[in-house]
């Protein structure tokens, strides 16, 4: 390892560029050891073949990995009892507990109540996406019960196209009971408009994350495939929810302004909002925008390692319109993010705005967010810049929307660049939605967790809410 070093040292003397990031380096207040200096060194040596960009790249993100080994799941831990975790929704949906968050103080009000503590002129972000009945269950003649729940959509690979399909479609599923599922069809009636019709089901293929490609037939009844679903299929309740889906959780487990159907699990923070809470909030002034960004199964992954570089981020895909990047380029410092959701959609933007002015053609492809591209180096690109970006690149493919898909992980140390709040639930322990919390607000998420733990409020998807600003 002497030798390594004296080598770099030597080395650094002959190559004033190696030298050059060394010191760039350590401004940035990164801890350089040997090993990594050692790669810069080799790094730069190979500039002539990879291109003196992609070099530079390769050695911020090591030295980023570097850091984020230091990040401990363990210390996102805490006590959850089980009597905490709601099961059902409070009666009334703006009758739930709002804890406020402010720069380190934290009290507690109504959830109806929260117009009062939004910052003049903000503009609240909302995820319109709507759960869909996404479990399906199947019976075999042995008595087995299969469960199927539609993740995503593939053939058609789009969710208006799939769920308006008269044609077979295909869907990433993931198969509950799958070892009593070997081979073979299966298949399960129900009645539409009186009549008798027949859905049935056949494993196509594996699939990434230990899901399949399913193929969903059904007889000519003469009805889409969203019309199948809404007609057999069961709301996905949390796992954590100990009980069987209710007809009331079809209206419960649902925002008020829900529109787009696709989602698998609702986006929570949104569940309190009331047409009364909505208007109140208009009439002070505050406006409003809407993404749509569908939620996955993923979301309800914990993060089973330790060393969080080693833990692979779930995809959703959203949709994003001229009206709400322009609406966030007016409302510059005053953005409240509705829920987590809403708050991965308009980071992750800012990142397609920045990987559009490096590289035009990065996006060819599709418009993506890699899981550490925001730990890349510092791009000095403003969020105004990148929202206009993202507008003269709607321009020019003469749309008013765009689609996209994330796997943005937001956790400590990340700088956000886009919201300025956040309205959410309170979150699992050793989840990568607290991860989120905690890069918001620091190590008095432990604060906060502990005052609402200590006062009463429920927690998860049916629990209540909090509004944190900083």
């Amino acid at each position: 390892m002497l030798c390594v070093a004296r080598t770099f040292l030597s080395a650094s003397q002959q190559c004033p560029e190696a030298e050059r990031w060394n010191s760039l380096l350590r401004c940035k207040g990164m801890k350089l050891n040997i090993k990594f200096k050692w790669l810069l060194l080799q790094t730069d040596g190979r500039f002539a073949l990879c291109g003196r960009r992609q070099g530079r790249e390769m050695v911020y993100l090591c030295m980023i990995m570097d850091i984020l080994k230091d990040i401990n799941i363990e210390d996102y831990d805490y006590d959850l009892p089980e009597n905490r975790i709601a099961q059902y929704p409070v009666e009334e949906r703006d009758n739930s507990k709002l804890l406020l968050y402010n720069k380190g103080r934290i009290g507690m009000d109504k959830f109806r109540n929260i117009p009062e503590y939004l910052p003049a002129e903000s503009l609240l972000v909302f995820n319109n996406t709507k759960v869909i009945r996404a479990r399906l269950l199947f019976q075999k003649e042995t008595g087995a019960i299969i469960e199927v729940l539609c993740l995503e959509p593939l053939i058609p690979v789009d969710y208006e196209k799939s769920f308006g399909s008269f044609s077979p479609v295909e869907w990433k599923c993931m198969v509950g009971n799958l070892k009593k599922w070997k081979k073979g069809i299966l298949s399960s009636g129900f009645r539409y408009n009186g009549r008798e019709c027949r859905l049935s089901v056949e494993k196509v293929s594996p699939e990434t994350g230990g899901a399949w490609r399913i193929r969903f037939k059904w007889d000519h009844c003469g009805i889409t495939f969203g019309e199948v679903i809404e007609t057999t299929g069961h709301i996905p309740l949390p796992p954590y929810v100990n009980r069987e889906d209710e007809e009331m959780d079809y209206l419960r487990y649902q925002t008020v302004y829900s529109s787009v159907k696709g989602s698998v699990a609702a986006p929570t923070a949104g569940l309190h909002f009331t047409e009364d809470v909505l208007n109140k909030i208009i009439s002070k002034g505050t406006r409003s925008a809407e993404v749509t960004l569908h939620v996955g199964a993923g979301t309800f992954q914990p993060v089973k390692t330790k060393d969080i570089r080693k833990h692979e981020m779930h995809r959703e895909y959203y949709v994003v319109t001229k009206k709400t990047i322009e609406l966030l380029l007016h409302h510059r410092n005053k953005i409240m993010a509705v829920g987590t959701t809403s708050v991965r959609t308009l980071e992750s933007l800012y990142w397609l705005g920045v990987k559009l002015k490096l590289n035009p053609d990065a996006c060819k492809n599709g418009f993506f967010t890699g899981q550490w591209e925001p730990y890349e180096p510092e791009r000095n690109v403003t969020p105004e810049e990148s929202l206009g970006i993202l507008l003269d690149q709607m321009k020019k493919e003469g749309t008013d929307h765009f689609e996209a898909s994330t796997s943005i992980m937001i956790v400590p140390g990340y700088k956000f660049r886009v919201i300025s709040g956040m309205i959410t639930n309170f979150h699992q322990p050793k989840s990568s939605l607290l991860l989120l919390i905690s890069a918001w607000v620091g190590r008095d998420w432990k604060k906060i967790y502990s005052y609402a733990l200590e006062n009463g409020f429920r927690f998860l998807s049916y629990g209540d809410s909090s509004l944190l600003l900083r």
